[in-house]
């Protein structure tokens, strides 16, 4: 279900938030990760590409031009498990909220599917996360990986 809305914040009515994947400028996403993100530093143009067709993806874009200017991906089955990754925010437009603005519309679309969390791994962006109710694990020890040289 590809869906738009605009912020709820007033400071935000320049941008709206869309889950159309044929909206996105998918090498701009690429240029952004592979080149600014630190968890996508190097990553091919193949492996975004695959990367966005196995996922729900969500834009945000100004809305008088139409230009993508923030980024994020969700990993999901839509019921019972998301994992939202690579949320990207281009830096002339950071500071304004718009992360924070992308990180709830990601929210509010999970919230009625009775998915039980979403979860997401972070360096240094806990407060933005925070403010949208994002909070450490209960019990991390129940939790592992799987890596891949």
């Amino acid at each position: 279900m590809d869906e738009t809305t605009t912020a709820k914040d007033a400071r935000l009515d320049a941008y709206e938030i869309s889950t159309d994947a044929a909206r996105l400028d998918r090498a701009r996403v690429h240029q952004w990760l592979s080149t600014d993100a630190y968890w996508a530093i190097g990553r091919s143009r193949d492996k975004q590409d695959r990367a966005i067709d196995g996922s729900l993806n969500f834009g945000a874009y100004d809305a008088a031009s139409g230009e993508l200017v923030a980024y994020a991906r969700v990993v999901t089955d839509h019921a019972t498990f998301a994992w939202l990754c690579d949320v990207y925010v281009d830096r002339p437009v950071r500071g304004q909220g718009l992360g924070t603005a992308l990180v709830e519309a990601v929210r509010d679309h999970f919230a009625p599917l009775g998915v039980k969390r979403v979860v997401l791994a972070t360096q240094d962006a806990h407060g933005v996360y925070e403010k949208v109710g994002f909070k450490p694990l209960d019990v991390p020890e129940h939790w592992m990986a799987l890596p891949f040289p």
